[in-house]
């Protein structure tokens, strides 16, 4: 029997569990991120030493961890504006019903789609803004913020000295994407003044945002996304894996018919295995001209679905994965801890620090003139042990060009092979050909020689554990 349109039944389940969602993710518990003054802080390829009064700047740490990182002494507000620039992109509710279902949010189970989104978004940022671009309105937030941010007395020393990023409200946050009425004494809300568009970098912000919204039409909006994870076998409601996500990217990418998009392309690691001709070759397609702040080659997003141990995470990866957020071409890593993903964007000492999908705001009319940015752009960044990561994601890095690649290649080959890392085997590998020099499934030897040490063959076998493995709710 043919599959038929949703019964009663399917509907009213949908419906209850939409309305469950969306009260769930709507509240925010209030939590607290704490941050050492005394540790260096590195977000997607830049480090930042936080300055206390009378204390020296000193960023030796931050210069040891990674040659390629820029080395930042600053104050606290400098690394918020340039964490609040990344885009945020969360659960919505009520936007356009998905194809082929009544649901009308992704509150529940869209998280690793999410996330998928946001790396997506940072490779979009640096390719036609750049990494050193800051929101303007960034520094509207953080200006409102500042009541709330606490810095811990030190009574012995600037050695024990900290600082906590709060939410935004004293109460539970409340959704950024309403409309709220404001005062001239109404110093919390979070509504900015509307920007000028007159700006061609904030075009560009805004564009970028309008292709990952919530409407049939966006790009890379989640109906697109849906609509091209039917060809891995998902369906909206489905949990997907960052290796799905990864192909679904992919295919978002190519099939974009913006003339601005022409310049950027995707690339997906095999069995974890980066076959550089290929890269090279997706570098050297033409682009045509007429094309803003782009060159006459593509740019490259490389995402590399991995795994980092069994059932677990393997702590042998830890300074692996510390050095890679630390590099300046990555732009991040999907993944998370079980039932949950997130998007993780730099460290600090242990911790990993994330953006998080799981909030639940309302839809947003991108078409309107001057719609709200805001809610697309996070107050406060939250950390998470190493610990608790899911052992399955995808690791993501953006090559402008050839010799991108080549400084790629070459950092990070020395954060797989450093001495801290004891595992035998390489997080995966570089090497030189086409991956159709290979007999993957006969596991050949390449007829090329790899520029790094290719796994054998029990190690590949092990790699291809599923990645379907990780569940989301």
């Amino acid at each position: 029997m043919e599959d038929s349109e949703p019964d009663e039944v399917d509907k009213l389940k949908a419906k209850f569990m939409t309305a469950w969602h969306n009260v769930k993710y709507s509240w925010v518990v209030r939590t607290k991120t704490n941050f050492s003054r005394n540790s260096p802080v590195f977000l997607l390829g830049k480090c930042y030493h936080f300055k206390s009064e009378g204390m020296e700047e000193n960023a030796s740490g931050c210069a040891d961890a990674a040659a390629s990182t820029e080395v930042i002494s600053c104050n606290v507000n400098q690394f918020r504006k340039d964490f609040i620039t990344r885009i945020w992109l969360t659960y919505r509710r009520e936007f356009p019903q998905l194809k082929g279902c009544t649901l009308t949010t992704d509150c529940g189970w869209g998280c690793m789609l999410r996330s998928g989104q946001m790396l997506l978004a940072q490779s979009l940022l640096l390719h036609f803004l750049g990494r050193d671009w800051v929101w303007t309105d960034a520094l509207q937030m953080v200006t409102l913020e500042s009541e709330l941010f606490k810095s811990k007395p030190s009574t012995v020393s600037d050695s024990i000295a900290g600082f906590t990023f709060l939410p935004t409200f004293d109460r539970p946050l409340q959704d950024m994407s309403e409309q709220q009425s404001s005062s001239s004494n109404e110093r919390r809300t979070l509504k900015l003044n509307p920007v000028s568009t007159t700006s061609e970098d904030e075009k560009l912000h805004r564009k970028i945002i309008s292709w990952l919204a919530d409407n049939p039409a966006a790009t890379f909006g989640m109906h697109k996304l849906i609509e091209l994870g039917e060809n891995s076998g998902k369906r909206a409601g489905d949990w997907y894996g960052p290796a799905v996500v990864a192909h679904i990217l992919r295919r978002a990418v190519e099939d974009a018919v913006e003339p601005e998009l022409r310049g950027i392309t995707v690339y997906v690691a095999q069995d974890c295995t980066v076959y550089v001709a290929d890269v090279i070759e997706k570098h050297l397609q033409a682009v045509g001209s007429g094309i803003p702040k782009s060159s006459d080659r593509r740019a490259v997003v490389i995402l590399i679905p991995v795994r980092l141990g069994g059932e677990k995470v393997n702590p042998e990866y830890k300074e692996i994965v510390k050095g890679i957020l630390s590099l300046e071409f990555c732009i991040g890593i999907i993944g998370g801890k079980p039932k949950q993903s997130f998007y993780f964007v730099g460290f600090q000492d242990d911790s990993l620090i994330y953006m998080d999908p799981h909030y639940c705001q309302s839809f947003v009319d991108v078409s309107t003139k001057d719609f709200p940015l805001e809610s697309y752009h996070c107050p406060s960044p939250k950390k998470m042990s190493f610990g608790k990561m899911d052992p399955s994601c995808t690791i993501g890095f953006y090559s402008r060009s050839e010799y991108d690649l080549e400084k790629i290649i070459d950092e990070v080959t020395k954060v797989l092979n450093s001495p801290s890392s004891k595992e035998k085997y390489p997080l995966f590998t570089f090497s030189n050909g086409h991956a159709r020099d290979y007999d993957i499934d006969k596991l050949c030897m390449p007829k090329t020689e790899s520029s790094v040490q290719l796994l054998d063959s029990q190690r590949r076998k092990a790699e291809r554990l599923s990645n379907e493995e990780f569940v989301l709710l």
